[in-house]
């Protein structure tokens, strides 16, 4: 199957490189290359393309305000949206993260972790550049107030794969490292979200750690 794109970066320069990248991939195809974030937000609504590229400064809207419209809480059927930008700031990570997207990348980090992020996003997983993942764990391996336990409580082998998604791992790495088979693990993780109350893996490697399951 072809995973369908849309890049949003207020710079031509960039979004004609993001898009040779990507459609030169037998498995991709950018469908829209917009310049801010209000067209981006129109687009993907009309399109529905299986991957946002966001940058997150863009006139109208920004990155985080296109994530949240397109990927936040109470948004029916999200889209998966991969941050892209050359601001390597904390709280843009975290915003971004908690807005609802599935990736986070620095414009510096190469064709092939971008050609990654988008099969990853496309295939419900989740990349954050190397860069960032480390302050990533520390802040949210940071003491918080009580982390609320689900009223049904995780299987101990959900909990397996808890700790496995909040350690980077992949769907089909966690199978093999669990020996089950990949139905098995997404089937497990439609389990998990619907415990807890969130709508991807993000958001779950998030509890995790802030609920002392890994650390």
């Amino acid at each position: 199957m072809t995973i369908r794109v849309l890049i949003a970066d207020d710079q031509q320069l960039v979004r004609t490189g993001f898009q040779m990248i990507l459609d030169a991939q037998p498995d991709m195809e950018v469908v829209s290359a917009v310049a801010d974030g209000a067209e981006a937000v129109s687009e993907a609504r009309r399109l529905r393309p299986d991957v946002c590229l966001l940058d997150i400064r863009m006139p109208k809207l920004d990155g985080l305000e296109v994530t949240r419209v397109l990927a936040g809480p109470g948004v029916e059927s999200p889209l998966r949206v991969v941050i892209v930008t050359t601001f390597d700031l904390d709280e843009y990570v975290y915003g971004a993260l908690r807005s609802g997207a599935t990736g986070f990348l620095l414009k510096d980090s190469g064709p092939t972790l971008l050609i990654e992020a988008v099969r990853a996003a496309a295939a419900g997983d989740a990349l954050v550049s190397p860069s960032v993942t480390v302050r990533l764990l520390q802040h949210l391996a940071q003491p918080r107030r009580a982390t609320p336990k689900p009223d049904d409580p995780l299987t101990d082998r959900e909990l397996d794969v808890v700790r496995l998604v909040a350690r980077g791992r992949t769907n089909q790495e966690v199978a093999g490292e669990l020996f089950v088979s990949l139905s098995t693990v997404k089937t497990h993780l439609g389990s998990i979200q619907a415990k807890l109350g969130v709508r991807n893996r993000v958001e779950i490697a998030a509890w995790a750690w802030e609920s002392g399951v890994v650390s």
